[in-house]
Parts: structure tokens; C-alpha cells; sequence
């Protein structure tokens, strides 16, 4: 995981909300937080893939933070889970 996918799952876990990648661009402008949108869309698909973040809207790609993000930011994984996630990360 990159600096960037913690940035992204941070903020994703504080506000709980679901947002689109472009509303996570400007969500990151306001609060000027360095995250390009290409960086967004890239990231979020691994995140994604790594089972970290979910698409709860298909028709609109909005993305909301999974409870395994929740316990990666939290630093509850065990080591298998550690393992696993680094299996799935692309």
C-alpha cells in the first residue's frame, strides 16, 4: 500500500460516506490534499481489487470505505490477513 491508498482510505473511513472519484478529487482540493484524479482512479481500482474499498453504485463508481479497510487503517490484521492483502494488492 502507498502513501496515497492510506490518504484515500483515511479519508474515505472519516467522513463515511460513498464518493465518486472525481468527488473525492475535489473533496481533496478543498482540504488541499495532493492527490491528482489520475492517481484517484488508479488507486482506488487496487484498493478495490485488495478488497479494501467497495463500489456501492455502479452506475455512478461510488466508493466506500469495506470493514477490512477499516481494520487495515486500524492496524488489526493479523499476519495472515497481511499476507493475503499483499497477494491481492496489484
Amino acid at each position: 500500500m502507498s502513501k496515497n491508498d492510506d490518504t484515500i482510505l483515511e479519508f474515505l473511513a472519516e467522513t463515511g460516506a460513498a464518493f465518486s472519484k472525481r468527488g473525492l478529487e475535489v473533496n481533496f482540493e478543498r482540504r488541499d490534499i495532493e492527490v491528482s484524479y489520475s492517481t484517484i482512479k488508479r488507486r482506488i481500482q487496487r484498493l478495490e481489487a485488495a478488497g479494501l474499498t467497495e463500489c456501492v453504485e455502479d452506475s455512478g463508481g461510488y466508493y466506500e470505505i469495506t470493514d477490512f479497510g477499516e481494520r487495515y487503517l486500524h492496524g488489526d490484521l493479523d499476519d495472515d490477513e497481511l499476507a493475503e492483502l499483499k497477494g491481492r494488492s496489484p
